[in-house]
């Protein structure tokens, strides 16, 4: 029996969520609901005896948000590829081949972005194993969501003959659609013959190598060296930076799937949104009898068809005779907008990005290997952060140039370390870690530690870390 591996990308900056979701920490990792992040529900989404654990395709900086939240989730990562920098899906799902091709030649690659919604995993089980002997028999099979309105922010699928009876079954794929104007996406819709690229694919390591040298021989050689001069690190597969670099910089669908002739779609019919805007995350939402779809603190006066979400702790959000409208309120930026124009939240970002705001692509809350800090102050030669470490994680052993600090333990308890001397803090105890001091903090107890760092100095940006030690191997720099 060929073995199957869910292959999980998860390397993209989901700009149309913003403010929630940034480059810095993209909606895959986000919990846009109570429950598990998306990221989370992709890497549980398929079981059973044939499938083996996910491989996981991200970029550096994501890497310990992967494995803090696959061991959160009790789930374990077969793989985790590191891009050396972001070269789109193509490169992204051959290097997986190349990798599994290494160590399974007979494999079967199912290829899923991380931040899709598929609540019924019963469902698209069912939808994978009807493909599975298309599959097995050198076809390429993508998935198709059947659907339900004249949407233009998705591509789409038309088939080759519609499919027979109810139950899931592959069909010849026709061709791909970009994504259409109004007009043509009604046109789409009444005709019956057009499903939604859901960016799924399903296909065997030979295929793939196959399809790669037909549509893309160029990207085959810089994708290969640079995942058999690939170097671990810790849990994960660095690859090669100097031939991926030469890799083109292209989509799975331009450089192979529009090329291909052993195309075969499965219609999937269960509900499934890839979230790409605030006006899909209001569909998905629980919404009350005047269609107000609340997430947070959230009072809502007299107001129709909008969605009001606050996700800053302690944070009131009020609507008050709102219609149509999106309104999202984080700590340090606030979006308000009309639902109907939620696909142009990305041109937000590029503005600001263009100003130079932080808030275009940083996350209020700072991720770390070690846990998270945030900013609570920030002002002319001083920085009030909150810092979380988590039970049995250590800070890098380190100075800086420009910046003393005081530490106040809030929570739990922390081992602290200056110029080589080791003291014990607890709740409501401090040290002062002078400029230019040696110095490192870890949390030896069983529950989180939560301190209150207070920064004084002429620079304080995060790039001033001189690291001696490091658990994580990082590196120089801000993230390493």
């Amino acid at each position: 029996m060929a073995h199957l591996y869910p292959v999980l990308l998860c390397g993209g900056s989901g700009t149309r969520l913003w403010p929630l979701s940034r480059k810095s920490f993209p909606k895959q990792f986000v919990k846009l609901g109570d429950g598990e992040t998306l990221f989370q529900a992709a890497a549980r989404r398929l079981s059973g005896p044939e499938v083996r654990p996910p491989v996981i395709v991200t970029n550096a900086d994501f890497r310990f948000i992967v494995t803090e939240q696959l061991a959160e989730a009790g789930i374990p990562a077969g793989a985790v590829l590191i891009e050396p920098s972001p070269r789109n899906t193509g490169p992204a799902i051959l290097a997986a081949v190349e990798y599994l091709a290494a160590r399974d030649p007979q494999a079967l690659l199912l290829v899923m972005p991380s931040d899709q919604v598929m609540p019924d995993g019963a469902a698209f089980s069912a939808a994978v194993q009807a493909g599975l002997p298309a599959a097995r028999n050198g076809r390429i099979v993508t998935f198709g969501i059947r659907p339900t309105r004249p949407e233009t922010g998705y591509g789409w699928l038309e088939l080759g003959r519609p499919p027979e009876g109810e139950a899931p079954a592959a069909v010849p794929l026709s061709r791909f659609v970009e994504k259409p104007d109004a007009a043509r996406a009604a046109a789409m819709l009444a005709d019956g013959h057009y499903l939604w690229n859901a960016g799924i694919f399903l296909f065997s390591v030979e295929t793939a190598r196959k399809a790669f040298a037909a549509h893309a021989p160029q990207m085959l050689a810089p994708v290969r060296q640079a995942v058999e001069e690939a170097v671990v690190d810790l849990d994960f597969l660095r690859l090669a930076p100097a031939p991926w670099q030469q890799a083109q910089d292209i989509s799975i669908d331009y450089a192979i799937m529009e090329r291909s002739a052993n195309l075969d779609v499965v219609p999937f019919a269960g509900d499934w949104s890839d979230l790409g805007d605030w006006a899909s995350v209001m569909r998905e939402g629980a919404a009350d009898g005047r269609n107000v779809v609340a997430h947070g603190p959230v009072t809502a006066i007299d107001c129709d068809d909008s969605l009001l979400r606050s996700e800053a702790e302690g944070l009131e959000l009020v609507g008050i005779g709102l219609k149509d409208m999106l309104v999202v309120a984080m700590p340090d930026a606030v979006l308000v907008a009309d639902r109907s124009r939620s696909q142009e939240v990305k041109q937000a970002v590029t503005a600001l990005k263009a100003r130079g705001a932080r808030q275009a692509e940083h996350f209020p809350r700072d991720h770390r290997p070690w846990g998270w800090f945030e900013t609570l102050a920030l002002g002319e030669r001083f920085q009030v952060k909150r810092i979380v470490v988590h039970p049995g994680a250590a800070l890098s052993l380190q100075s800086h140039y420009h910046r003393s600090e005081h530490w106040v333990v809030v929570s739990g308890t922390a081992r602290i370390t200056i110029d080589g001397e080791p003291r014990l803090l607890t709740e409501n105890q401090s040290v002062y870690i002078p400029l230019g001091a040696v110095h490192r903090m870890e949390n030896p107890g069983k529950v989180p530690m939560v301190l209150i760092e207070v920064q004084t100095g002429t620079y304080l940006g995060e790039d001033d870390i001189i690291r001696y030690e490091d658990v994580y191997a990082r590196g120089q720099g801000a993230k390493g």
